[in-house]
């Protein structure tokens, strides 16, 4: 074999080489391309989800929700969706999303962030956690009220008036003191506070109201009550007719429960040996 073919049989090797490490290098460098190339492509949706814990109880603000970027192949139909995906969801995954789609138009409108506001929280939310009409109760559903109380309280409702309920300047949230009206054995008009610091849930089935009014009209106040002072009220309304008196804001810190009585009280003092009788308040 002559050095002139051998020289050419080496550079045909050196060639074959190089040219495999170049088709290596393209081959590796391909790889993430692709893979980004699908994430580009990933079907994505837009869920509404918590953007902070929502505890049990916990009243809805716009504030407290968002959107949040959301792979359709992995939505679920109960969660609430913007009814647009990023890309055409792949096949499979179309109905699934058109499912979960649906799910913002059984909310009011076309904004379920504004469909939510004022709802209150069932069941916990953690932050990032789509939020489902399953978690939360609107006013005018089943279990609302029950939601509402706070732990011990319980719901009594009473019967109102224009005259007994402040001119309907009582609205829901307001607190109030329930006042009563009597004869005493001497025929006297005695009045007593039969509770104090009551939180009004509702006026009839009102649980807020309408479109900012400052007045509301009704005929029934339920009001959230102690449950050992609740026999208060009941015996209350089978007395005869109860004020509402509204208690102002800067004065809703004070104790919840049942009232001083008005009805004059005996008080015996001792002195020198010599007893009074003192007729008091």
């Amino acid at each position: 074999m002559g050095a002139v073919r051998i020289a050419i049989l080496a550079a045909a090797a050196v060639a074959a080489i190089l040219l495999a490490f170049i088709v290596r290098g393209m081959m590796s460098s391909g790889e993430p391309s692709q893979a980004a190339a699908e994430v580009e492509t990933r079907p994505m949706a837009q869920v509404l989800v918590a953007k902070e814990d929502l505890a049990v109880g916990t009243r809805i603000v716009s504030t407290m929700l968002g959107w949040q970027a959301w792979p359709v192949e992995a939505l679920n139909p109960a969660f609430v969706t913007d009814g647009k995906t990023a890309v055409p969801p792949k096949e499979g995954a179309e109905k699934v999303a058109e499912k979960a789609s649906q799910a913002a138009s059984t909310l009011m409108g076309d904004n379920p962030i504004q469909a939510f506001e004022g709802a209150i929280v069932r069941e916990a939310i953690a932050a990032g956690e789509p939020v489902t009409t399953r978690k939360v109760i609107r006013g005018g559903e089943g279990g609302y009220m029950s939601v509402v109380l706070g732990p011990g309280m319980r719901a009594v409702s009473v019967p109102v008036s224009v005259e007994t309920a402040v001119g309907g300047f009582i609205l829901p949230g307001d607190r109030v003191d329930v006042l009563q009206s009597r004869e005493d054995q001497n025929g006297s008009m005695i009045t007593e506070t039969l509770m104090r610091n009551l939180r009004v849930l509702a006026i009839d089935q009102a649980t807020e109201p309408k479109d900012d009014s400052n007045t509301m009209i009704g005929a029934v106040a339920t009001l959230e009550a102690p449950a050992g002072d609740a026999e208060v009220l009941v015996r209350g309304k089978a007395a005869g007719e109860m004020i509402l008196a509204l208690r102002a804001y800067t004065d809703i810190g004070g104790p919840v429960g049942r009232g001083g009585s008005a009805e004059p009280q005996t008080v015996r003092i001792y002195r020198d040996g010599e007893m009074t009788e003192v007729s008091v308040r």
